[in-house]
């Protein structure tokens, strides 16, 4: 994958809050529609956690509207922002001390904070070393007998991350790369002609 497309140079964010918020946004929408709230967002002065704190809810909606379902993606920033200062001081930095799988607990506490969203937090922004599972990992892993169809995400996680040695650079990429033959091959349809995976045993009825 990595010689078929290079390096991908994830995750697109200047700066920790950015990669944060653009996890929570991305959800459901395209990037372009992300980029665009966050362009909003910076325009605004609202991309830290002091005047995202302070915004009010119907604010940060109208912010961040170019992102779908605004109105739940309004909550659930609030949301990680109120347990951010409540339990953090509004300081990422004291995050660094928290073992990871407790981090990952905590953050999963946080209503609209699914695992992926997590993951994507802890690997992207906090440089944690997990894998990220989404919907274009899970079909490749299936198609190509890395694991029984019926598998949650659970078992995805581990699989990659009982095999994989725990850096992040390379879940970095190895995540990135699996998103890139996602959109371009793997989609509900198969694509297999050009795919870099081609070679390798696939089932194309998963």
């Amino acid at each position: 994958m990595l010689e078929a497309y290079g390096p991908q140079g994830w995750w697109p964010g200047h700066s920790r809050p950015e990669i944060i918020i653009g996890a929570v946004l991305t959800q459901n929408t395209s990037w372009k529609n992300v980029e665009k709230a966050i362009a909003q967002l910076k325009a605004e002065g609202l991309l830290d956690w002091q005047a995202l704190g302070d915004v009010s809810h119907d604010e940060l909606a109208r912010c961040i509207r170019s992102a779908g379902y605004h109105n739940v993606k309004a909550k659930r920033l609030k949301n990680f922002v109120r347990w951010l200062w409540q339990n953090h001081d509004g300081a990422l930095a004291r995050l660094a001390d928290i073992p990871l799988d407790a981090l990952r607990r905590e953050l999963l506490t946080i209503n609209g904070i699914g695992a992926e969203t997590a993951d994507a937090i802890l690997l992207y922004a906090l440089d944690r070393p997990t894998f990220v599972i989404d919907a274009y990992t899970a079909r490749i892993a299936r198609r190509h007998g890395l694991i029984d169809a019926d598998a949650d995400g659970h078992a995805l996680k581990t699989l990659f991350e009982d095999h994989l040695p725990a850096d992040v650079a390379l879940f970095n990429e190895y995540h990135a790369l699996l998103v890139e033959v996602g959109k371009r091959h793997c989609k509900p349809t198969a694509r297999c002609e050009g795919c870099p995976l081609e070679a390798f045993e696939h089932n194309e009825t998963v």
